[in-house]
């Protein structure tokens, strides 16, 4: 367990503080793109949040995009892209839970550009690690924490509820 004191802030509150934060942000030209599974939580939460008649949601499934496949094989995942807009010329905000190692965030990019050439891309994300691997970091997360390098941090809904889940792995 990461934090046996529990003080990993609740989920929905650190939503609502990325959701003022994006108001700040999006403009007509502006679309929300998340990285499943915990982006896909995230952006149902703030679909209700955001006043925005004009906002694009979508999905990214970076699992084709990873640079680990010949490590650690292909997973299938519940979800896939859902794209179903130009992306042209449009400010895109990537979503996502816990930024880690920047590798996700780099293979969502990556396929961004397979529907388009974005104006801009910014990254927004519920915690990061401060761990980042490669030249890229969340242009805003609500919250930061160095756990060990082991210690393995999602968010996840329990029923309809949103919860950050916990747990040591064995490398």
């Amino acid at each position: 367990m990461i934090d046996p004191k529990n003080t990993l802030p609740d989920p929905i509150l650190l939503i609502k503080k990325m959701a003022a934060e994006l108001s700040k942000e999006i403009d007509s030209n502006t679309c929300l793109i998340g990285i499943p599974k915990g982006g896909h939580l995230i952006i149902n939460e703030l679909k209700g949040m955001l006043s925005s008649s004009t906002l694009d949601y979508g999905l990214i499934d970076t699992s084709f995009y990873r640079d680990d496949l010949e490590i650690s094989g292909l997973k299938v995942k519940e979800m896939t892209t859902d794209v179903m807009f130009n992306i042209h010329d449009k400010k895109v905000i990537l979503i996502d839970d816990v930024f880690y190692t920047g590798r996700t965030s780099r293979a969502a990019i990556n396929e961004l550009f397979d529907f388009g050439r974005p104006r801009e891309i910014l990254l927004y994300v519920l915690i990061d690690r401060q761990s980042a691997q490669l030249p890229i970091k969340p242009n805003y997360s609500a919250f930061q924490v160095s756990p060990k390098k082991n210690n393995y941090i999602n968010l996840e809904e329990n029923n309809k509820s949103l919860t950050f889940r916990t747990k040591i792995i064995n490398e």
